[in-house]
This record gives structure tokens, C-alpha cells and sequence, in this order.
């Protein structure tokens, strides 16, 4: 019930400099469960922004009254990765060595922000439901820590899919939960749900 909100929350999306990606935004009213209304649209073009600095920009919404104030920053991306089993990032034991000196006790309130590393190895999945009319699905995971989101890429007529990838996150916050979802990719269409794990991260 508010036509001046504030939301004040953060996004993180792993931009390569190399694809000419607009950022595109909704924003949605929503009455009750059922009823939502689109209330304007605006677009960023991030090519465009200045790197290594917050730029602050206030968005007009197309074809609707009312605007958007947003802080975007594009910044080198630290910590985040994906890669294959063989080149896991925190196998080599010099590294595993000096991130455990990083993170020791007596550097604990060094960098407040600076919580550690998650890293996720995606095996396989098994059993899967059969999504598709054949009996197979083409399922894809995808993996959610806070507002950061990695996916792995989709194994095709198969419900017993290997990907054998590694994830690694930064961890900002240590009551985040680290969300595992895997879909079916269906074409054009919104994606199939085929299931969902939830680790909250003080479990681990």
C-alpha cells in the first residue's frame, strides 16, 4: 500500500564483458495471490555504464507514470566460478592452505563482509520425473545462495543426468540457504520443475 516504495535490496548477476546484455526490469503490483498487474517496464543498457564505480540512475517507467532510482555497480567478479571436476578450485592443496589461513579465527574480523567460500560439486541426479511425452526429460540445475544464482548446462533425453560441475560462491551472509533446483529445459516455454533441495549453509 504504497505508491513511493523502497525496497533496498541487493542483486548480484555474473555479467561477461564480451555479450551486449540489457538489464531488464519489471516492476509488478500484486493485490492478493491471484491478481498481479504489470506497472512499467525499463531497460539498462550495461555495456554503456562506467566500470569500477557505483552509478546511481533514476528510470523512467515506459509507458507508465512513476520512475525507478537504482544503484548499479559493474565490477570484476571475485570468487565466483565454475569449472569442471578436474580443475576444482579449491583442490590444489596450496590454495586450500591459504584460503584456511585467510579465514583462521584471528582473521575473523578483518573484513566483516568477507564470510568465505562455498564450493558445490553437482554430480548427478537420479530418477528423475519424465517431463516429456518420449519419458525423458532434459534437465538442468540450477544453484541459489542469497541473490547469487549458477546453473549447470542441460543433459538432453536423459533423467539420470551427470554433470560433474563445481560451483564457488562467495558466502556474504551464514544463514543464507544454498538452494538446488532442477528443471526441465522446454524450449521457448518456462522450464518444468522437477524437484528442489534447500542447505541452509549453518548445516554444513
Amino acid at each position: 500500500k504504497s505508491a513511493s516504495p523502497q525496497w533496498r535490496e541487493q542483486f548480484d548477476f555474473h555479467y561477461f564483458s564480451d555479450r551486449k546484455d540489457m538489464l531488464d526490469i519489471e516492476v509488478w503490483r500484486k493485490d492478493n495471490k491471484k491478481h498481479e498487474e504489470l506497472l512499467g517496464t525499463c531497460h539498462v543498457d550495461i555495456t554503456a555504464l562506467p566500470t569500477k564505480q557505483t552509478n546511481c540512475l533514476e528510470l523512467p517507467l515506459e509507458k507508465h507514470p512513476g520512475s525507478l532510482l537504482m544503484l548499479i555497480a559493474v565490477a570484476p567478479c571475485t570468487g565466483v566460478s565454475i569449472s569442471d571436476l578436474c580443475v576444482c578450485p579449491l583442490g590444489d592443496p596450496s590454495e586450500r592452505k591459504q584460503i584456511s589461513q585467510r579465514y583462521c579465527i584471528k582473521n575473523s574480523f578483518r573484513d566483516i563482509k568477507d564470510v568465505g567460500f562455498l564450493q558445490v560439486k553437482v554430480l548427478k541426479a537420479v530418477d528423475l520425473m519424465a517431463a516429456d511425452f518420449s519419458g525423458k526429460s532434459d534437465p538442468f540445475c540450477v544453484l541459489e545462495l542469497g541473490n547469487d544464482m549458477l546453473q549447470t548446462h542441460t543433459v538432453y533425453k536423459n533423467l539420470n543426468p551427470e554433470w560433474n560441475k563445481v560451483f564457488t560462491f562467495p558466502i556474504k551472509d551464514i544463514h543464507d540457504v544454498l538452494e538446488v533446483t532442477v528443471f526441465d529445459e522446454d524450449g521457448d516455454k518456462p522450464p518444468d520443475f522437477l524437484g528442489k533441495v534447500a542447505i541452509p549453509l549453518l548445516s554444513v
